[in-house]
């Protein structure tokens, strides 16, 4: 499988403010960069953190788009995947409709009472892990069932964990030309830290969109340098 991390953040490293409120970071330039990797994805994931600030959707903006995936024998829009270690994504949340298959990737600790109600809605119940989700096996899971290109788009918690579990191949930042500030703000890479070994990353592209920059970078994991 390969794993592509799109994020948006400011010049300081923040995907929002410390109140996590959503923010504007890019323009139309970069939301139709987005759109189209999108579009190219077999599945697209985010964290429950994610999920309960902003109620995305994460299905294509772009008609044609849908279109073109139809043409080639795939579905409308890429499937959807939230990694939800004890089972916090709300039963009428957006993600949750028919617009797309929805994977929730929950751990043990997710009472069975709280699977089987998530289950009811339609979603793909998957569990990996125990305390919290495993990532390597949830995303080898995702791979059994066909997803072969999986993009992540945050938040910061989920990103730290993919990089963690040597899961991710590219990682692409645009970088909004603001401040936002604030120790408890949200960064790109949240989660524990590094504070031995840390992913190697290798410069690929630059590329100046709106009134900032799109970083593409290739991920040098672990699982790589083997």
């Amino acid at each position: 499988m390969y794993v592509v991390v799109n994020a948006a953040q400011s010049v300081d490293g923040k995907l929002s403010t410390r109140r996590r409120e959503q923010l504007a970071i890019s323009g139309a330039e970069d939301f139709d960069r987005v759109d189209r990797i999108r579009a190219a994805a077999d599945a697209v994931l985010v964290g429950v953190g994610t999920v309960l600030a902003d109620d995305p959707h994460l299905t294509l903006d772009e008609e044609a788009r849908r279109v073109e995936r139809l043409r080639n024998g795939r579905a409308g829009n890429p499937a959807r995947v939230v990694v939800d270690s004890t089972g916090r994504t709300p039963l009428d949340a957006r993600i949750l409709d028919d617009a797309a298959t929805t994977y929730l990737l929950l751990s043990e600790a997710a009472s069975s009472d709280r699977r089987e109600a998530l289950a009811a809605t339609g979603a793909t119940v998957i569990v990996a892990g125990d305390d919290r989700v495993d990532l390597a096996d949830g995303v080898a899971a995702l791979a059994d069932r066909g997803v072969d290109r999986l993009m992540i788009e945050g938040g910061g918690e989920v990103i730290f964990s993919s990089l963690a579990a040597g899961i991710v191949d590219e990682l692409q930042v645009y970088v909004g030309s603001f401040v936002v500030g604030g120790r408890e703000a949200p960064t790109l890479v949240d989660g524990a830290g590094f504070v031995e070994s840390f992913p190697q990353l290798r410069l690929t592209d630059v590329d100046r969109l709106d009134d900032g920059v799109v970083l593409s970078y290739a991920v040098e994991t672990a699982r790589e340098q083997e």
